[in-house]
């Protein structure tokens, strides 16, 4: 099946921001305001706000899945809007966070060690690789290409639920090394 209109118009926008966010993560992530000598306060109190909208964000996934499971076609896509929001937000603060605080370490030791960070890399890596999927699906759906949607949906689904739920998991076993 061909792409609609909609979908061609927004291609680049897809492709550009889906290289461009993750660059920007990774060069805003290598710089803290207070070691450039800027006088911020460290905003420690982010990472459980952060981790708490990927709570919501993973709850939210799950009913938007039920809504259109259940015919609710505009609740559905409510609910993806605001997912997209929270996902948005996450970053904002991520990012904000890594700029005024310092980095923390994973404290834990043995087997916890490793799958801490199986879970985080796994996480990250994820979190690059759903931003085209999130986008393409997203476009499909309000371009009408539904079968398309549905299509491509069947994989974006999984990912950023992972990726929602495991940015709770990183935080949660993190969380006891953290300095305030």
């Amino acid at each position: 099946m061909a792409m609609t209109e909609e979908e061609k118009k927004y291609k680049k926008w897809i492709v550009g921001l889906s290289i461009v966010i993750p660059l920007a993560v990774a060069v805003l992530f290598g710089v803290n305001l207070r070691k450039l000598g800027y006088d911020v306060e460290p905003l420690s109190f982010l990472p459980p706000i952060y981790a708490t909208i990927n709570g919501v964000t993973a709850i939210l996934l799950v009913f938007a899945v039920s809504a259109v499971k259940r015919g609710r076609v505009r609740l559905h896509e409510s609910l993806v809007k605001v997912c997209m929001g929270c996902s948005v937000a996450f970053l904002v603060m991520y990012v904000a966070y890594h700029m005024t605080s310092d980095s923390t370490t994973f404290g834990g030791q043995g087997a916890l060690r490793y799958v801490y960070y199986f879970i985080l890399i796994t996480h990250i890596l994820l979190s690059i690789i759903i931003i085209p999927f999130v986008l393409f699906t997203f476009v499909r759906g309000i371009a009408g290409a539904y079968e398309r949607h549905k299509k491509l949906a069947r994989i974006t689904y999984p990912m950023w639920l992972y990726v929602a739920v495991t940015g709770v998991i990183v935080y949660v076993m993190i969380s006891p090394y953290y300095t305030h």
